[in-house]
């Protein structure tokens, strides 16, 4: 099942969820920096979530209902990966080239990314 198209508040709270497996909403407000978003705000995110089925209630304990993510880290990330290199005409280059720009990417890390790749390559 292809993971459902997830907006940035969305993709933060299932990082604290694939962090913490499972979270009340206010864990999982109380996970964020300051400043945090509203509790309001966190709720209708989760349950926003819910309804895309990439969060499910596990159990209640009191009046707090307990989340955990229906879907995977890496399939959930390769999806948002998608809609940014969307962005870019499809194409990993001019988004590089922007984040270079930005100073958001490093020789080092092009160095890294070069051993990856040819691990990659090698694998196959």
């Amino acid at each position: 099942m292809k993971p459902p198209k997830l907006a940035r508040l969305e993709m933060q709270i299932l990082e604290v969820l694939w962090g913490l497996g499972k979270a009340s909403i206010r864990e999982i407000q109380e996970a964020f920096r300051e400043p945090r978003p509203a509790y309001t705000t966190i709720q209708t995110t989760v349950y926003r979530l819910e309804r895309k089925k990439a969060v499910s209630r596990v159990r209640k304990i009191g009046n707090a209902d307990i989340f955990q993510p229906s879907v995977a880290r890496d399939a959930a990330r390769h999806r948002f990966l998608d809609e940014i290199l969307s962005l870019f005409g499809g194409r990993a280059q001019p988004m590089m080239a922007q984040l270079a720009e930005a100073g958001k990417l490093t020789l080092d890390d092009v160095r890294e990314l070069e051993k990856t790749i040819k691990k990659l390559q090698l694998e196959k």
